[in-house]
């Protein structure tokens, strides 16, 4: 006997339902993808938004797929990327458009935000890094009309749980990905609140990870042809469900989830709030089961996303496999970048900005495909390498082993890159350690799994993982060298 769940992973690039079955005896978690559909932003002008609408009819299009299997499904829950939200009006309509994290006012609302506060009493009040994409820079660049319209703000993912029938709740994981969220308190910020000038009201109840928050509305069932189906709050931040299913059974493990971004960390038991965490830009967020996911998001695959774009517009289409068989066939360490510069956030030209970088710092100029590949793969290794080093100083604990879960995973030539630049073995797998976190977060919600313990035993005897053993020590450190002079530039 098996029990069926369905999870709608929506991410940078595309949108996914996933159907996931784990055996009576809880042994065993098979996952079959049922539909994918691409996420495709609005470019309006200077402005970008999401397309929701495109989105949640991808959605609905994969129920009716998982409908016509006549599995009886469990449950459901929906997860996302952090920081953006939707707006809902006094009648719980969505005000449009629903902006992305990329839109350029974030830098207004910055400004706005440390007109009136300063950086180390934000960091104090809420344990989030700095960056100009988080949600509380965001808001404070909200036109007051917009603000003055909208009753309740949710997260993403819990915005398409709202959708599909559930009540407007804000599931834990997300909450902290707003920066106006207190982890100490486990409420929203007030002080922060005020300081961007938000109505303490727009922000809705905070429930714990695996909360159901409804069933299956009426409009969703007759579009889908499902059943009252439950909808759980699981863990709504797509980051907090991967890292909920890294299959870690050892001491001292850290995690990388990689994918369009890269999100290195460890999980702790309480949040970091000192000087050094603050001024090393790490961030605290909540995981599944309280827990606190203690990390940096850094640049990841995005560079390589986009110049496959640029290449494709050029009538050269590569696949990630091919991409990195040209990076294994390229010199090594013949040009690097920082990829944490931010001329790589949202250029027009992903390539054109490498290679003027290179010309900048009087190196090579990556030429092909394979070269600027290997610039890429070789960088992002130097900045996990840097990363870990600086972790280790916020936690005082060694880290021994790095788990990387997610899309990038299945880059084996950047998992033994990430192996020799940091030089601990790695563990790859599994690649949808998101939406095997959102299963099992539902399991647990039903009690078909007792607890975290359980979640990463199933994922990990379900899975098919990659050791890769670190090599090439004396090449690496001096490319450290190279790197930390590149990272320490001054533009």
């Amino acid at each position: 006997m098996e029990k069926h769940y369905l999870a709608c992973d929506l991410g940078a690039e595309s949108g996914r339902l996933i159907g996931g079955s784990i055996d009576m005896h809880g042994r065993r978690l098979t996952l079959k993808e049922f539909h994918r559909f691409p996420n495709a932003p609005i470019l309006d002008g200077g402005s970008i938004h999401w397309n929701l609408d495109s989105l949640y009819e991808g959605l609905l299009a994969g129920l009716k797929k998982a409908a016509a299997l006549g599995l009886p499904f469990q449950s459901i829950s929906c997860d996302s990327w952090g920081v953006d939200y939707l707006l809902l009006d006094a009648g719980g309509g969505v005000i449009a458009p629903v902006f992305h994290y990329r839109d350029p006012r974030t830098a207004v609302g910055m400004k706005r935000v440390l007109s009136k506060t300063d950086w180390p009493a934000i960091f104090a009040e809420t344990g989030v890094q700095r960056m100009p994409i988080n949600t509380l820079f965001q808001l404070a660049a909200e036109e007051p009309a917009r603000l003055a319209k909208a009753k309740t703000i949710l997260g993403i993912g819990d915005g398409f749980n709202y959708l599909l029938g559930g009540r407007p709740v804000i599931e834990v994981s997300m909450a902290s990905t707003f920066q106006l969220y207190n982890p100490q308190t486990k409420g929203w910020s007030q002080k922060l609140c005020e300081s961007a000038g938000l109505p303490i009201g727009l922000f809705p109840e905070i429930v714990p990870s695996g909360t159901p928050i409804g069933r299956l509305s009426d409009k969703a069932r007759q579009a889908s042809g499902l059943g009252r189906l439950r909808i759980v709050a699981g863990c709504s931040h797509d980051t907090a469900a991967a890292v909920a299913a890294v299959p870690a059974e050892e001491a001292n493990w850290a995690y990388l989830s990689s994918g369009t971004w890269s999100l290195l960390g460890v999980e702790l038991s309480s949040p970091i709030l000192t000087n050094a965490c603050r001024d090393l830009n790490f961030t605290n967020e909540i995981g599944c089961g309280g827990t606190t996911r203690l990390l940096k998001n850094i640049s990841g695959l995005w560079l390589l996303q986009e110049s496959r774009r640029i290449w494709a517009a050029d009538g050269r289409k590569f696949d990630y496999a091919e991409l990195a068989g040209l990076a294994s066939q390229a010199a090594p360490f013949q040009s690097l970048i920082n990829p944490a510069d931010p001329r790589f956030t949202s250029p027009v030209n992903m390539t054109e900005s490498i290679v003027a970088f290179c010309r900048e710092t009087d190196q090579p100029l990556p030429k092909t495909p394979g070269g600027v590949t290997r610039c890429i793969l070789e960088s992002l290794a130097l900045l996990y390498r840097k990363t870990v080093e600086e972790l280790k100083s916020v936690i005082q604990r060694p880290v021994k082993i790095l788990h990387v879960v997610g899309g990038g995973s299945k880059n084996r030539f950047l998992n033994q890159l990430t192996a020799n630049a940091i030089q601990r073995p790695v563990i790859a797998g599994p690649a949808e350690a998101t939406a095997a976190g959102n299963i099992a977060v539902q399991a647990l919600a039903a009690k078909d799994l007792p607890d975290l313990t359980a979640i990463r035993n199933i994922v990990r005897e379900s899975s098919k993982l990659e050791r890769y053993e670190p090599e090439q020590e004396a090449a690496w450190t001096m490319a450290a060298e190279r790197f930390t002079q590149l990272a320490n530039r001054k533009p």
